[in-house]
């Protein structure tokens, strides 16, 4: 009785809490009144309908198990590649040897991409004896070879990174959204923003006196930062995974699951199936369960697999810490230590 209750409750409700207190609650509630064997496989069932989709991860080398699938198998590509500098998961070659080897891949992608499919690539830039080379200006290359067409160039900004001494620091990295076709999946509605001026209307025309906005918000830009506030600006300020972060696992190049979030609610719709060709420690696989969405990712290295999988099993249960895709990027108040000028530093100004 409990368990039929339990299932009325979340069926009903248009806007859920965030689902890790929904399992817990529930979960905890459904305990209380059952014997072991009783909560296990009330348990189970709760899991099935809170995360009804698929995932898998498979362990091998990306081109050669892209091969194996088959042609037009998923509406969305995302992916953050290895940018060839050297990361423990990659071996550092020539660029142009580095970008034969991902064109081979990307011809590949393209094949297992829909029709109305669309591919998200993530990139940096790579750095050869303090040199930069933006690797989506190469990339961009390479899909344009193919006959995809490039929708936006978007801005990942982060407030947070390495420090450079002989050039200005590095705090962005970009997306490249492609389509195989000018007929794809864009669900604007689901990323709509509140208009600034909801209550602007028409001046002069045919429409004038009537109200020119949409009742559901406005188009945000092609720039993110966060949601609301964040979109309205025109950034993507989104918090790189470093030490700090709820996500942050031992995965050296880490990309948030927000990141993920919004591409995968624009570009696809509910059940539709995700690949991420170099899947790390699963944060697609995440971002597509939270989302109602399939997901497979293919990664070579086993420990970041069996990262993802726990990951997967803790965002099940409820216990996994993300970082909410509308939560303000912390600001230091004016009093807190970390925003005062160092005594230090006012002694070494007052000798200037």
């Amino acid at each position: 009785m409990v368990q039929s209750q339990t299932f009325i409750l979340i069926k009903t409700e248009k806007v859920f809490p965030p689902v890790n207190i929904c399992v817990n609650l529930l979960l905890g509630k459904i305990k209380k009144k059952m014997n072991t064997q009783q909560n296990i496989t009330a348990e189970n069932k709760l899991i099935e309908f809170l995360y009804p989709n698929e995932t898998k991860i498979i362990h091998g080398d990306t081109l050669t198990e892209l091969k194996k699938i088959k042609d037009e198998q998923f509406d969305l590509i995302i992916t953050s590649p290895p940018y060839n500098v050297g990361k423990e998961y990659e071996v550092k070659t020539s660029i142009e040897k580095y970008l034969q080897l991902q064109e081979e891949v990307i011809k590949e992608i393209i094949r297992v991409t829909s029709k109305t499919g669309s591919i998200c690539w993530q990139v940096g830039n790579y750095v050869e004896k303090g040199e930069i080379f933006p690797l989506d200006i190469y990339y961009y290359q390479i899909f344009k070879k193919f006959g995809l067409k490039l929708r936006n160039r978007i801005i990942w900004h982060f407030g947070h990174g390495l420090h450079a001494r002989n050039r200005f620091s590095g705090r962005y990295e970009t997306i490249l959204w492609f389509t195989k076709n000018d007929e794809y999946i864009f669900n604007l509605d689901d990323v709509r923003i509140p208009s600034k001026y909801p209550g602007k209307r028409y001046f002069k025309g045919p429409k004038k006196g009537q109200i020119s906005g949409n009742p559901k918000g406005k188009n945000p830009s092609d720039i993110w930062e966060i949601i609301i506030k964040d979109w309205d600006s025109g950034l993507w300020n989104i918090p790189n995974v470093k030490s700090n972060h709820p996500e942050k696992t031992v995965h050296p190049a880490q990309f948030p699951v927000e990141l993920v979030e919004r591409c995968v609610l624009a570009l696809t719709n509910k059940n539709s199936w995700i690949l991420d060709p170099y899947a790390g420690v699963g944060t697609t696989a995440i971002a597509a369960l939270k989302n109602f969405r399939n997901s497979v990712g293919i990664e070579k290295e086993k420990d970041y697999i069996a990262i993802a999988e726990k990951r997967i099993e803790m965002l099940k249960a409820g216990a996994l810490k993300l970082r909410p895709i509308n939560k303000p990027i912390h600001q230091p108040k004016p009093n807190d230590k970390i925003a005062k000028i160092p005594e230090e530093w006012n002694n070494l100004f007052s000798e200037l």
